[in-house]
């Protein structure tokens, strides 16, 4: 080993630790590792002085002291890439935590990695069908874009990717990629489960930082996706439904990192780089020629507060925004969209199509309606509104129901088999509540529903 790539540990506080290099200083990202056993995996990250160099731990610094010396690896922290990785559960290091056999056959790339040029991207105006009534119908995804579903704690955030992965995955033929940032130990067990018994594990790679990992390994587990990710799609040349659960933590575990080195917090006490770093990290999501990622993130909005900087940030980088609503969910209407709400940029008759476009315009104007209603309902009761008032009020609560869902991954739960909904059934059921069809059938017949055929059964149940 060349001694000029060897240090010297000078502090250890936590997470973070001072490295000594006599001779030369490794680079900023520059992988880190002590000798000796139980190794310390560090990364660079700031430059102290012109010996110094300030480090993340990505693993337990639990024995690591004074004087411990630290080999300088030469490159950055790699993952592997390849056809092998499908059907695996890999960490941040490219190690598979499924106790299944080694990786053999693939090569090994940097996380860091630059954005596709602006030359090179593709955008395809083209919607990504999701088979979820409520999320086809008021916000289509882009395919090659960037969707959001934001939510407050216990709202399905969960649920609804792994339905995605479940719909998505037998639909368009392409590689599924499930990021786990700050997952429960006990989420990433059920999620492979979920994934195998659909009968997708085949065409998934599942890569996880759990909750009980260093702030470190969260923030750099969403790199190490992309990476694959990259690699699907310019080297095998194919389409990949990246999902992310959740991005909020991505941006906790780089507040704490920021913490760690020591830098003055910003508004709300978020790391002063917050927008540098989800840019970053965002702006590798694109779509080329030779294929497309579209993602699909799940964002924990705290206290239900979307003032909140995590939330505004995440924001600016997605073509769709699925909000999930508290009060939706109290009434026991899933999935707990809000459609007044969420939004799409795809949205639009040129792209959707004047038919979609018109129907989805009438559905969001007969749930505002009914919206601005509800405290008259609420202070003077429904009779006193007038006959065209009360009608507006029955197609609302006729659609709100309609829009309702039971998915093929709550079945253990609700007992119902799960629907998937194609969108031309979606846009034929409004269509016939919006015009009174189904005036005669009891509200009740609408909900947990898929598409309107299936009607006439509950009806009868009901």
């Amino acid at each position: 080993m060349d001694e000029r790539r060897r240090g010297t540990v000078v502090a250890v506080q936590g997470n973070v630790v001072d490295v000594r290099f006599d001779a030369r200083l490794p680079p900023l990202r520059r992988k880190l590792v002590t000798t000796g056993p139980g190794p310390v995996v560090m990364e660079a990250a700031s430059h102290l002085d012109a010996r110094t160099v300030r480090c993340i731990a990505l693993t337990p610094t639990r024995g690591l002291a004074r004087g411990a010396t630290v080999v300088d690896t030469g490159g950055p922290l790699e993952v592997p890439v390849g056809e092998s990785l499908l059907g695996r559960m890999l960490n941040v290091f490219g190690e598979v935590i499924d106790d299944g056999p080694p990786l053999e056959g693939v090569e090994w790339q940097s996380i860091h990695r630059p954005p596709v040029p602006l030359a090179r991207r593709a955008i395809h105006s083209e919607i990504f069908e999701t088979g979820i009534k409520v999320f086809d119908l008021q916000s289509p995804l882009e395919r090659g874009g960037q969707a959001g579903l934001f939510g407050g704690a216990w709202l399905g955030k969960t649920v609804l990717i792994t339905e995605m992965i479940h719909n998505v995955v037998g639909r368009y033929g392409g590689v599924s990629l499930f990021c786990g940032i700050g997952e429960r130990s006990r989420e990433a067990e059920e999620l492979y489960r979920d994934i195998r018994s659909a009968g997708v594990l085949d065409r998934t790679v599942m890569v996880f930082g759990q909750m009980n990992e260093p702030p470190g390994v969260r923030f750099r587990v969403g790199h190490a996706a992309l990476t694959i990710a990259e690699y699907f799609r310019d080297q095998a040349h194919r389409d990949v439904l990246l999902l992310i659960d959740n991005i909020f933590r991505f941006i906790q575990a780089g507040a704490e990192v920021s913490g760690l080195m020591g830098r003055i917090p910003s508004r709300v006490g978020y790391q002063p780089t917050l927008g540098t770093e989800l840019a970053e990290l965002e702006e590798r999501i694109s779509s080329t020629a030779s294929g497309a990622i579209t993602s699909i993130q799940a964002v924990y909005v705290p206290a239900d507060d979307f003032t909140d900087p995590a939330a505004t940030h995440t924001f600016a980088h997605l073509s769709a925004s699925v909000i999930l609503s508290r009060k939706r969910a109290s009434q026991g209407l899933y999935p707990a969209v809000d459609p007044l709400r969420s939004d799409s940029k795809m949205l639009t008759p040129p792209v959707v199509g004047r038919r979609h476009y018109r129907v989805a315009g009438a559905v969001r104007r007969t749930l505002a309606e009914y919206e601005e209603l509800k405290d008259i309902i609420a202070m003077l009761g429904l009779e006193e509104l007038s006959e065209r008032d009360r009608a507006t009020v029955a197609r609302a609560r006729r659609l709100e129901r309609f829009l309702t869902q039971p998915f093929f991954t709550t079945e253990q739960f609700t007992g119902l088999p799960g629907r998937q909904v194609e969108l031309g059934a979606t846009l034929d059921g409004c269509e016939r509540i919006l015009d009174d069809e189904l005036a005669d059938r009891p509200e009740q017949a609408f909900y947990m529903i898929g598409g309107i055929d299936e009607i006439r059964g509950e009806a009868i149940r009901a």
